[in-house]
């Protein structure tokens, strides 16, 4: 069993940093006249916390993130009560939650940590007996200048974790969008590939044919009536043939180049148009599909309705071979910016994680007699258009296909 930590090295750089730093505040310690072992235990503790922190999800998890800092507290506010309270010299010590604080929560939560910080601190006035003890006036200012400086690295440590936050999720949305665009220009390489190979030999297969089923014919006419066995197998012949040509086209219709002929469309009637188009197309005896429509009020943009709508029953189509049981479907609409979104889901098997990248490429099929064209074509409809199609899903719970077309509207 793999575990959260087995990437994590035993003892890292930073560690060993720690380690030293509290190893020589200890040793600091030791050189005065009084000195508790409160205070090993206490440095050891942080020096434990601060280690096994980076191995727990603090990051991420605010209960955990707020459950360390409450220790480093808890342990900060013991050292300084065991080495002289409101005069103890590891004072300084308060910096350490107050810095993780910083880290990891937004401005609010920084400033509590804070005020807690100097809460506990303070509190040790509250120890002093002031009918022996006097706070000369450069005592005050001493604690008064000692305040606002826990506030001010708070917000210093908050606003550099704040950016360097930013700049990170910057360049992870960077980063997933290089690598969806190396996806696509490997899939658009392996469709132009596919393509030159497809055309070429449909075209070496459709002459053949033709002369296969012209040949069928004439031996159709000219057999005896009563060959029985003849003409039967005349007729496979020819229905075969028939079959291949059929394929034969989809694989021209895949190696063409797209001939968009746009106009100004409404979406929504071309995906109604889709969805009466699937239910009339349903074979007799399939279980039935229902497919619901929340479609958003879009303007009129231009594209190819025939392509679009071709693209939709295609999907619906799909949607409904992954419920062999029959089923329920959703498609809708809506608008994000200057781009229409159509999105088809489907309550099927859903598509394995290996095969999320190759079910757009031509071929590629997990139906036991598909030939794997129908989502290439999808693909290169969309991509026609200047547009995207992906897909999310995720095993026994079914896919979402999500088409985005750019609009030439006004936004």
């Amino acid at each position: 069993m793999s575990s959260a930590f087995s990437t994590v090295p035993a003892i890292r750089p930073i560690d060993a940093v720690w380690l030293i730093f509290l190893a020589a505040l200890a040793a600091v310690g030791l050189l005065r006249e009084t000195h508790s072992i409160y205070e090993w235990v206490v440095l050891i503790a942080l020096g434990v916390i601060q280690m096994v922190e980076t191995r727990l999800p603090v990051t991420t998890d605010r209960l955990t993130a707020t459950l360390s800092v409450s220790v480093k507290l808890a342990l900060c506010y013991w050292l300084v009560a065991a080495t002289g309270g409101i005069e103890s010299s590891y004072y300084l010590i308060f910096f350490l939650p107050i810095v993780s604080a910083a880290s990891l929560f937004e401005l609010g939560g920084v400033l509590i940590a804070t005020t807690a910080s100097v809460a506990l601190y303070l509190s040790f006035l509250l120890f002093v007996d002031f009918e022996t003890y006097y706070l000369l006036p450069e005592g005050k200012r001493e604690l008064a200048l000692r305040v606002p400086f826990f506030f001010l690295i708070a917000i210093v440590v908050n606003r550099l974790a704040t950016e360097n936050r930013r700049q990170t999720e910057h360049l992870a949305a960077a980063n997933r969008e290089l690598t969806e665009a190396q996806a696509e220009v490997r899939r658009s390489e392996r469709l132009a590939a596919l393509g030159q190979l497809s055309a070429g030999l449909a075209h070496e297969i459709r002459n053949p044919l033709g002369v296969i089923s012209a040949s069928a014919e004439v031996l159709e006419r000219n057999v005896n009536v009563e060959n029985d066995v003849a003409k039967e197998m005349a007729g496979y012949i020819r229905s075969e043939v028939n079959r291949s040509n059929s394929l034969v086209t989809r694989f021209l219709d895949f190696a063409r180049p797209s001939q968009l002929e746009r106009a100004q469309h409404d979406l929504n009637d071309v995906v109604r148009n889709a969805v009466r188009q699937f239910g009339e197309g349903l074979q007799n005896g399939k279980q039935h599909c229902d497919v619901s429509q929340d479609l958003a009020e879009l303007p009129r943009f231009s594209f190819d309705d025939t392509l679009i709508g071709s693209a939709i029953v295609n999907l619906l189509v799909n949607g409904s071979d992954a419920m062999p049981n029959g089923g329920a479907m959703e498609i809708a609409t809506r608008r994000d910016g200057s781009t229409a979104i159509v999105e088809i889901s489907d309550g099927g098997q859903g598509i394995p994680d290996d095969q999320l990248e190759s079910i757009f490429n031509p071929f590629f099929t997990t139906k036991p007699h598909g030939v794997g064209l129908g989502l290439a074509i999808v693909s290169k409809s969309i991509d026609g258009h200047g547009g995207k199609i992906s897909v999310r899903s995720k095993p026994g719970e079914g896919s979402t296909f999500r088409i985005e077309l750019p609009m030439d509207i006004p936004s």
